[in-house]
């Protein structure tokens, strides 16, 4: 009888991934992030375990969008006192801090536990072509 193998965080292997953000739509991308992140793209895929990739997202202010999206759509923090509701537009976000809105976004794919913590923390998103991580990229998309 055949029975299923689950694995053990000693036997991954983990990947880097490339992937150039220009002229893609956000949600298409992001739901592309997701699924290396958590693993689910590969065999081994056990849903305890982090079995998932690194990814860097290079050219991330250049991302597309449809509709009114930009200028509609709000993004709310609120840091617990009376009244101190802040909003900033998606157009804003996407122009000073394009990593926070990526990481939210992902965020939201992933598992609310630990292990989300854990795969959220192999996400490099940079708004220009240039990266740190050169030598560790094995496969570009």
């Amino acid at each position: 009888m055949n029975m299923t193998r689950s694995m053990k965080a000693s036997e991954i292997t983990r990947e880097w991934h490339l992937i150039d953000a220009t002229d893609k739509t956000f949600g298409r991308l992001i739901t592309e992030v997701a699924t290396l992140l958590r693993g689910k793209h590969k065999p081994i895929y056990t849903p305890n375990v982090d079995c998932g990739d690194f990814v860097v997202i290079i050219n991330a202010t250049k991302v597309k969008f449809s509709g009114v999206k930009l200028q509609d759509k709000e993004y709310f923090t609120h840091s617990g006192y009376f009244g101190s509701t802040k909003s900033k537009t998606l157009e804003e976000m996407l122009n000073k801090t394009p990593e926070k809105l990526y990481h939210l976004a992902v965020r939201g794919m992933l598992p609310k536990t630990k292990l989300g913590r854990a795969m959220i923390k192999k996400l490099k998103v940079y708004q220009g072509s240039e990266h740190p991580h050169t030598a560790q990229i094995s496969k570009s998309k």
